[in-house]
């Protein structure tokens, strides 16, 4: 009877929403599924696209999943985590996001029985890390490395890469051509790890094919005065100087006073201004300086004036192309033109302006420190050369961790089948409920393979089959599904390469967002947030309308003033 008229205990807020419990993990591992599906199709060189409108009518082609994740506005807590894995291997890697939310979306597909049977989620991510640094350490063995090939031998080697990555995307019909400029350009910075050091340009109109790689700078002509016309635009073995000042008649300020005993002064005045930009430009043509750019603008003055002497001169270059001629040319970029001495002032072996398209291109080649490269790509649409950007910025990342990490492991799904079939011949070992969890991992590895299969329009369980046989046989470990065929190939052979760390990285990723998902049993959410939003909202209304709360009629027991 006294528990029975015990009082109910209130902890939370009313109307704050919970639920805990093996529902909420089955409910977790539904949302996350859903995400998985949403990028499902996108997977390998027969892969769709996705077109995505967002609230501000700008619309996005894309076959990259880091990019569709990005852009799929979810707000399920749980499902946030597949995006941020998508982030983390785009930055990382830049290569692989769509397989990093596949393979976490199968991970958690395969534990849901287990869960539903009451399984204690701790044991099913004991068996996933077991699992995980088992196959981690299978793949460093079966990993392949191309240290200390010549510098023709690496090439070809990393042209491979990115033709394999480049095969899933919007480019693939060119693979080869946008494989080979990317290797260029990668090796071009050596081993500079800043990628803004490879300018990747936009020009509309022309076909893929009329895209080209820049060894040193290219950018799109800036603004210019009257007088521009006069300037050469051409130099061979040119100086160049970098300002970061401008070259303009400088008024005085309006609230300057200046007070005059004899009017004679006043043209003294309005001379010494014209003297300083004279002053200045004059020392600019002495430094011996055939080019001249500038992050401020360089008026028409000086522009004419440049012109009368056979100088070329650009203003208002952006901050991130005066950098990159900087770290081109071997230039330094000043703040002043006092004392311009030799040793800061940049060079190159061409120095042109030339069309491209309907705009007009400075360009820099043959630099002597050859620490940057730029890309012009040419297309139709230009949602069409915003998706090759990207693909190219995949490829890029690509290259450059093969070159740091030199291992590289068949792809086409064969490293992912011989996995599977390590893991389930080390589940047989293990006694205990373990190996049926190894084993459910290992199946969920299959998922690459199969998506593939399904994605070019293949009969997945006829291949599979196939591969399962041969990898089961001891010598098939480099087989995987052979796109143009429907069949098996040797990926090895068939040069479908990619980089160790990329599927490293997946599995690591993939795994640790599994488990993190697998162990959340509440979500508790707090309609605070809500009601702050909507009194929030509600102040913003009084205000608009006068003040707080109509502030004319001084309410009851205020003061009036």
């Amino acid at each position: 009877m006294a528990a029975m008229l015990q009082p109910q205990i209130i902890l939370l807020k009313e109307g704050t929403d919970t639920s805990q419990g093996k529902a909420q993990v089955v409910s977790n591992i539904n949302a996350c599924t859903a995400v998985a599906d949403a990028v499902r199709t996108t997977l390998g060189p027969r892969g769709m696209d996705k077109l995505i409108h967002d609230d501000k009518g700008n619309t996005t082609i894309s076959n990259d999943g880091a990019t569709i994740m990005k852009l799929l506005d979810i707000v399920h807590p749980a499902a946030k985590i597949l995006v941020d894995i998508a982030k983390s291997q785009d930055s990382e890697v830049g290569d692989g996001t769509t397989t990093v939310v596949l393979l976490a979306g199968e991970f958690l597909k395969e534990a849901k029985p287990f869960i539903e049977d009451g399984v204690h989620p701790q044991n099913l991510i004991r068996s996933y890390r077991t699992a995980s640094s088992l196959a981690i350490n299978k793949i460093k063995e079966l990993a392949v490395s191309i240290e200390g090939k010549s510098l023709e031998e690496k090439k070809s080697l990393l042209a491979k890469c990115a033709a394999t990555t480049l095969s899933s995307k919007l480019i693939g019909g060119e693979k080869e051509f946008f494989a080979s400029m990317v290797v260029d350009a990668v090796l071009a910075i050596g081993n500079d790890d800043r990628l803004n050091l490879i300018g990747i340009k936009k020009v509309p109109g022309g076909n893929m094919r009329d895209s080209f790689l820049v060894n040193g700078v290219a950018f799109k002509k800036t603004f210019s005065y009257a007088g521009f016309e006069q300037q050469p635009k051409k130099f061979v073995n040119p100086k160049i100087l970098l300002l970061n000042i401008e070259l303009e008649l400088k008024s005085e300020k309006e609230n300057a006073e200046i007070r005059l005993s004899d009017p004679l002064q006043y043209q003294s005045i309005v001379d010494a201004e014209w003297n300083i930009i004279y002053d200045k430009l004059d020392k600019c043509v002495k430094s011996g300086a055939k080019i001249v750019l500038s992050r401020l603008a360089i008026g028409d003055l000086a522009t004419q004036y440049f012109a009368d002497r056979d100088i070329f001169c650009a203003g208002r270059v952006t901050e991130e192309d005066l950098q990159r001629v900087a770290a081109a040319t071997g230039g330094t970029v000043q703040t002043s033109v006092n004392n311009i001495i030799d040793e800061i002032l940049g060079s190159c072996e061409v120095f042109e302006e030339r069309q491209v398209g309907n705009e007009r291109f400075n360009i820099f080649n043959g630099c002597p420190s050859g620490q940057t490269a730029t890309i012009v790509l040419r297309g139709g649409a230009d949602q069409f050369i915003d998706e090759a950007e990207r693909s190219l910025h995949d490829a890029i990342m690509i290259v450059r961790r093969a070159l740091k990490n030199s291992t590289i492991v068949p792809g086409g799904g064969a490293i992912d089948m011989e996995l599977s079939r390590y893991l389930r011949q080390h589940a047989r070992t293990i006694a205990g409920k373990s190996q049926l969890f190894i084993n459910s991992y290992a199946k969920a590895l299959e998922v690459i393979p199969r998506q593939l299969c399904d994605n070019a329009g293949f009969d997945s369980t006829d291949v599979l089959n196939k591969l399962r046989q041969k990898h089961a046989s001891g010598e098939g470990a480099n087989y995987g599904v052979d796109i143009n065929t429907g069949g098996i190939a040797d990926s090895f052979a068939n040069f479908v390469w990619e980089p160790a760390v990329v599927k490293i990285n997946a599995i690591n990723a993939a795994t640790e967002a599994s488990c993190l998902i697998l162990s959340v049993d509440e979500t508790v959410k707090n309609p605070k947030s809500e009601s702050a939003q909507g009194e929030a909202a509600a102040s913003a209304m009084g205000r608009g309308r006068g003040g707080p709360a109509f502030r004319g009629r001084g309410g009851r027991g205020m003061r009036r003033r």
